[in-house]
C-alpha cells in the first residue's frame, strides 16, 4: 500500500512523456514561452490552474472516450450482449489513430476491453489506454436516481457484489497483462454521484482501490462528477493517484459560450477543493444532435468546444477525454432516435466523421 496520507501527493507517478520532452514541445505543452531567454522580462502571468507536464496521462493532452457498440449492438442488457467484431474495433482504432489520438478511455475490464488491448498489441498501433473496471449497484437508489422506479432487489445486490469483485480482478489481470499499453486504471463510473442508477458505497469503492493499487504499477483513479469530488471527494481523493472529473455544461443548460468559463470552474473548483493530487478530465463533451438541448447541440458547437477546452488542456497540462468517439444508438430511450445520449460522437454511427474531424483530415491533406 503506497501513499495514503491525505496531505501528500501519491507516490505513484502519473506515465507522461512530457518530463523527458525537448524544449520547443515544453513551450507548447507549457504555453508559455519556457526556453526563451527574454523570459525575465516578462509580467507575471495571472495565477490560476496549471500543473507541471507530468500531470498528463502517457504525455497526451486530447483523448477520448470508446465503446465500439454499432447500430443494433449493446452491452449485457441482462439477456446478453451483442459486441462488435474484432474487424470492427481494429476498424475503429485505425479510425482513431488516423485521426490523430493517441489515448483511449475504456469503461469495462470485458470481453470488448480485453479484445482492444488484444489487437493494439498484435497490430502495434499507437495507443495507449485508461482502463475502467464497471461497478453495478451495490445499493438501491431508487430514492435518489429519477428512472429506478422501485427498489433494485436485494439478491440483485448480493449478485452484483460479486460480479464486481470478480470485474476488479479482471481489471488487474489486464493491467498486468498490457502495462506497455494500460497506463493507468479506473475504478468505477459515477458510482457515487447521488442520481445514479448503480450506486457502491463509498466505503466500498476505497476498498476496491486499495485492492488495485496494491496490484499493479500503473496509476489508479475513480471517475465521478465535478460536484461529488468538490462536496464528498477528500476522502477517496486521499487513496487515489489522481482525480477523474467529469463535467458537462450541456447538461447544465450552458450555451457554448458558457462552456468552456463553466468546464475551467468546474476544474479549479475541484482543484482547490482538492489541491494535493492531479487532476484529469475522464468524461467531457459536446452532443451534436439532442431534443434536450434544441439548437445547443451542433456539430459546429462541439466542434467550437472541442478546440476551447484543447487549448485551455494544452495550457494547463490536463488530459481531457472527450466524450466520445463514436455514436452509440442502444443508449437513451430507444423510442427516441433523437435523444442526446446517442450523439455525442466525434464520429457518426456509421463511422464517417462529423465536422471536427472533416476539418482534422481536410488539415493533415493540406499540410
Amino acid at each position: 500500500m503506497r501513499g495514503r496520507e491525505s496531505d501528500q501527493v501519491s507516490s505513484k507517478v502519473i506515465p507522461s512523456t512530457a518530463q523527458a520532452l525537448p524544449c520547443a514541445t515544453a513551450v507548447v505543452l507549457l504555453g508559455v514561452g519556457a526556453c526563451s531567454s527574454s523570459d525575465s522580462h516578462r509580467p507575471p502571468e495571472p495565477a490560476g490552474f496549471r500543473q507541471p507536464p507530468a500531470a498528463l496521462l502517457s504525455g497526451d493532452v486530447m483523448a477520448v472516450a470508446y465503446s465500439g457498440f454499432r447500430e443494433g449492438q449493446h452491452p449485457d442488457r441482462g439477456d446478453g450482449a451483442v459486441n462488435p467484431s474484432a474487424a470492427e474495433i481494429l476498424e475503429d482504432l485505425e479510425i482513431i489513430v488516423e485521426h490523430g489520438f493517441g489515448l483511449i478511455r475504456m469503461y469495462d475490464a470485458g470481453d470488448n476491453t480485453a479484445t482492444t488491448l488484444k489487437l493494439i498489441r498484435e497490430h502495434k498501433l499507437p495507443l495507449k489506454m485508461l482502463l475502467g473496471t464497471w461497478l453495478n449497484a451495490e445499493v438501491s437508489n431508487h430514492e435518489g436516481c429519477a428512472w429506478l422506479d422501485e427498489p433494485i432487489p436485494a439478491a440483485e445486490l448480493q449478485a452484483n457484489t460479486q460480479a464486481n469483485r470478480e470485474e476488479i480482478r479482471r481489471g488487474i489481470g489486464l493491467a498486468q497483462q498490457y502495462p506497455d499499453i494500460v497506463v493507468a486504471v479506473n475504478v468505477g463510473n459515477e458510482a457515487l454521484v447521488e442520481w445514479n442508477d448503480h450506486m457502491v458505497t463509498i466505503e466500498a469503492v476505497i476498498d476496491y482501490v486499495r485492492q488495485v493499487r496494491a496490484a499493479i504499477e500503473q496509476p489508479v483513479t475513480v471517475a465521478d462528477n465535478y460536484a461529488w469530488w468538490i462536496n464528498d471527494g477528500a476522502a477517496l481523493a486521499a487513496e487515489v493517484d489522481f482525480i477523474g472529473v467529469h463535467t458537462y455544461p450541456q447538461w447544465e443548460e450552458k450555451t457554448i459560450d458558457e462552456a468552456l468559463p463553466y468546464t475551467i470552474a468546474n476544474i479549479e473548483d475541484v482543484h482547490r477543493a482538492l489541491p494535493n493530487k492531479p487532476v484529469a478530465v475522464l468524461e467531457g463533451g459536446w452532443a451534436t444532435i439532442a431534443d434536450e438541448f434544441g439548437h445547443r447541440a451542433s456539430e459546429a458547437q462541439q466542434a467550437r468546444y472541442y478546440r476551447e477546452v484543447e487549448q485551455w488542456a494544452t495550457k494547463t497540462n490536463t488530459t481531457f477525454f472527450f466524450f466520445e468517439a463514436f455514436d452509440e444508438p442502444w443508449k437513451g430511450d430507444p423510442n427516441n432516435p433523437m435523444g442526446a445520449e446517442k450523439h455525442w460522437g466525434l464520429f457518426n454511427v456509421d463511422r464517417s466523421p462529423k465536422q471536427l474531424m472533416q476539418q482534422y483530415r481536410t488539415a493533415i491533406r493540406e499540410r
